[in-house]
C-alpha cells in the first residue's frame, strides 16, 4: 500500500464507525488525524498518524492525572514509601503487560523523578504490510482499554479528583494546559484525567524509534 492508499483507508474506515475525526496540520506526516474513540462523549482522544519516510501508522494517546489524585499521590509518597513505590511499580507492570508501548511522566524533585504520576502515554504501530481494517481498529480498542485499567486503578487507590489536570513537569510551560477536552470513566462523575488534543507523535514517541 502507498502511503496515500493508507490514508484513503483510515479515512474510510473512520467514516464507516461514525468516528469524531479532526485533520491536523502536521508537515512530518502524510496525515495526522485526532480521532475520538470509542465514539461520544466517553471516548478518549487519539492520534492517528501516517509519518512521512516511514511505511506504518502511527497510534497514540496522552493522559493527564487530576490534580487531586496527584496530591494524593504525594501525601502515600510521604506516608508510605515503600507503598507508593510498590504501586508505581505495579502501574508499570500492568502497562508491559498490556503489549502496547508506553512511557510514563513523573514528577520531578531536582534531578530525581520520585512522583507522582502525571501523566502517562500509550501507542502503538501498525506497519502497512499488516494493515487492515480489523487490525486498526482493534490496535485503537487495545489502546482505550490499556488506558481505562489505569485511569480505574488511579481512581480506586487515590478517589475521584477535583476536575482539574494536574502539573505535567516534562512539558514546557507553553504545553502545560492544552486545549484538551476531559474525559469521564463512564460513571457519571466527575472527569478524572485530561486527554491532550493537541498531543502529536512527537510527544512521548517517535515512529523514527521503531525497528
Amino acid at each position: 500500500m502507498t502511503p496515500n492508499e493508507v490514508v484513503d483507508s483510515i479515512k474510510q474506515w473512520l467514516t464507516e464507525e461514525r468516528l469524531t475525526v479532526k485533520s491536523q496540520t502536521d508537515p512530518r506526516a502524510h496525515a495526522h488525524f485526532l480521532v475520538r474513540y470509542p465514539g461520544g462523549k466517553q471516548g478518549h482522544m487519539f492520534a492517528v498518524v501516517v509519518p512521512k519516510g516511514r511505511d506504518l501508522v502511527a497510534l497514540s494517546s496522552m493522559t493527564r492525572v487530576d490534580e487531586g489524585q496527584q496530591k494524593e499521590m504525594k501525601a502515600h509518597m510521604d506516608d508510605e514509601d515503600s507503598d507508593w513505590t510498590e504501586w508505581i511499580h505495579e502501574s508499570r507492570l500492568h502497562l508491559i503487560r498490556t503489549g502496547v508501548d508506553w512511557a510514563i511522566h513523573m514528577g520531578h524533585d531536582g534531578e530525581k523523578k520520585p512522583g507522582p504520576l502525571q501523566a502517562f502515554n500509550v501507542s502503538l504501530p501498525i506497519w502497512f504490510d499488516g494493515l487492515n481494517k480489523h487490525e486498526f481498529m482493534n490496535n485503537l480498542r487495545r489502546l482505550w482499554l490499556a488506558k481505562l485499567a489505569l485511569i480505574h486503578e488511579i481512581k480506586y487507590s487515590y478517589g475521584p479528583g477535583v476536575g482539574k489536570p494536574g502539573p505535567v513537569d516534562d512539558w514546557p510551560k507553553s504545553k502545560a494546559k492544552p486545549d484538551g477536552s476531559q474525559s469521564s470513566d463512564g460513571e457519571g462523575t466527575a472527569p478524572q484525567v485530561e486527554f491532550d488534543e493537541k498531543m502529536s507523535f512527537g510527544s512521548g514517541f517517535d515512529p523514527s524509534e521503531w525497528a
